[in-house]
């Protein structure tokens, strides 16, 4: 087979990782000289600005005014773990999986709070009917599968009516897909994903139906100190007015309070969630005109517009993730595309971040080398393999 020539144009940013994400746009590390560093996160002046990334969350996200929004510990996997360990046990609980993260929640509700939990799984590329949910029980899932590449078309399975809570995972999703607040009881993510933040900081926000729930429910489990949302039966209403459970990073905080600020004055969501589809659909757009390449969802209606997994679909490529892990090496050595390569444990393929922060035309100057670097290992097969 005859091996393209390599591009000429490459991407200006070539960092594809799904987290850390890459910086927004115009990032600089003069646009932190506001930092309080130094300063007590109680202080006056940490307080503000504790308050203010919540408020602008609020803001750009459009969560409603009665809704609490919270920095937390740990990630959005402190985040998730915080409303596993606080509000499962109550009523009967549905896990659900079609990716790692989403398998690791499960691990966590039935081995180690030991919850008789009815589980729902399916495969990588795939998604759970989640219009067969029991939604009078406390459902867990996550909107966006990060290692898997498939997503929540929508939210119009979830009744408004539901007796359960909703407890949603939307650390790639928040900020670049349209979330139905008033379909989502809890709601976590991290910064680190679609803003381009830096991470161990995560984001809770909770309905008042979860904020009833706390209050009213004590966990037959004894809670760690940064998981407890609740005093004397009354929820501690200064985690979500700025005052952190542990010590924050005030760095990270004004990182993320330029990166809100930015997409404000891009228009906002719509703006951030426009930038993401486009990418994505660059590389769908490309995916579509190849026969050796495709995503790894296997409707289009569920497909990633952020963590967006493709998969090597010719049939001679049969050496497991060889193959591909030498497509993601071969990049990364060209400077074109670090971090590609498909998670640990997902099938074989790459792996892009076409978040927000992500700019269209970076995407565009990858897709070539993608091609590039293909019919490189391909010319490098075994001579039986190319027969």
């Amino acid at each position: 087979m005859t091996v393209t020539a390599k591009p000429a144009k490459r991407p200006a940013n070539p960092r594809f990782s799904s987290g850390p994400c890459a910086k927004i746009p115009t990032f600089s590390l003069n646009l932190l000289a506001d930092a309080p560093l130094g300063r007590s996160h109680r202080a006056a002046i940490g307080k503000t600005k504790l308050k203010a990334a919540i408020e602008s969350t609020r803001d750009i996200l459009g969560v409603p005014h009665d809704y609490r929004i919270g920095i937390v510990p740990a990630s959005d996997t402190g985040a998730v773990e915080m409303a596993m360990w606080s509000l499962l046990g109550a009523r009967k609980v549905t896990m659900v999986a079609w990716e790692s993260f989403g398998a690791g929640w499960v691990t966590d509700a039935v081995k180690q709070l030991k919850l008789d939990a009815e589980v729902k799984t399916a495969e990588y590329g795939q998604i759970v009917d989640m219009a067969a949910i029991d939604y009078d029980s406390d459902v867990v899932f996550t909107w966006n599968g990060t290692t898997s590449g498939v997503r929540m078309p929508h939210g119009a399975m979830i009744p408004a009516d539901r007796d359960g809570l909703t407890i949603c995972d939307a650390t790639s999703a928040a900020f670049a897909m349209d979330l139905p607040w008033e379909k989502l009881d809890v709601t976590t993510f991290s910064w680190q994903k679609v803003m381009g933040g830096e991470a161990a900081h995560g984001v809770i926000i909770l309905s008042p139906r979860a904020v009833a729930r706390l209050e009213s429910y004590t966990p037959s489990w004894p809670l760690p100190k940064i998981f407890r949302m609740t005093k004397g039966g009354k929820l501690i209403e200064g985690i979500f007015e700025g005052e952190t459970i542990n010590t924050p990073s005030m760095l990270v905080v004004e990182d993320y309070l330029v990166a809100l600020e930015w997409a404000r004055q891009i228009g906002g969501l719509s703006a951030l969630i426009a930038r993401s589809e486009a990418n994505a659909n660059a590389i769908a757009e490309f995916c579509a005109a190849r026969d050796w390449i495709a995503n790894l969802a296997e409707d289009p209606a569920t497909a990633s517009t952020t963590s967006v997994c493709l998969k090597f679909t010719d049939p001679q490529i049969t050496d497991g993730g060889g193959f591909a892990k030498a497509v993601a090496k071969r990049l990364d050595e060209e400077g074109v595309a670090h971090d590609i390569g498909a998670y640990r444990d997902a099938p074989p393929g790459l792996r892009i971040w076409c978040g927000a922060t992500v700019e269209t035309s970076d995407i565009e100057a990858l897709l070539p080398w993608i091609d590039w670097a293909y019919h490189s290992e391909v010319a490098a097969l075994p001579a039986d393999a190319n027969a």
